[in-house]
């Protein structure tokens, strides 16, 4: 599979953002979309990502923008993640990773000497056509929320 590129069309997905709700590619039809791919619920670097990106949801909806979270982690772990941290950015459950290997986030990773695969942290702006218009791959959580809202804005 190639590698997805700016001005590409998105992979269209559905996925479980509540339990019994679902958001697709579709839902966002008419508004920026920015999907932020992130490997695990309350962990230190997908916190901040969280916060942040809930601090500026705000600023988002005046962009006309639609902000979701997609972890492998199931809709009981991201409403206790939620929760938690008063988090108001729509997160939603890859448990098959499927969303996340459509987009080529799905990556081998390796920490203390072992590898596995999970989700390389990345962010893709999703334009109102449906054509990706930006996207940030290995992002570092601090600022990150920032620098997609200034994106946006064209700032």
């Amino acid at each position: 599979m190639t590698e997805l590129q700016e001005g590409h069309k998105a992979p269209d997905f559905s996925l479980s953002v509540s339990e019994g709700e679902t958001f697709a590619l579709a839902d966002a039809e008419g508004k920026n979309l920015v999907l932020y791919f992130y490997p695990k619920d309350d962990t230190k670097g997908c916190t901040v990502e969280a916060i942040a990106f809930t601090a500026l949801a705000e600023s988002f909806e005046k962009a006309n923008t639609i902000v979701l979270g997609i972890s492998p982690d199931g809709v009981a772990s991201h409403a206790k993640f939620a929760k938690k941290h008063s988090l108001s950015v729509l997160l939603g459950a890859d448990e098959n990773h499927a969303v996340a290997e459509a987009y080529g986030v799905w990556k081998e990773k390796s920490m203390y000497g072992k590898t596995f695969m999970g989700i390389e942290r990345s962010t893709f702006l999703i334009a109102p056509d449906g054509t990706l218009k930006r996207i940030w791959r290995k992002v570092k959580a601090d600022g990150h929320a920032e620098a997609v809202l200034e994106a946006i804005n064209g700032t």
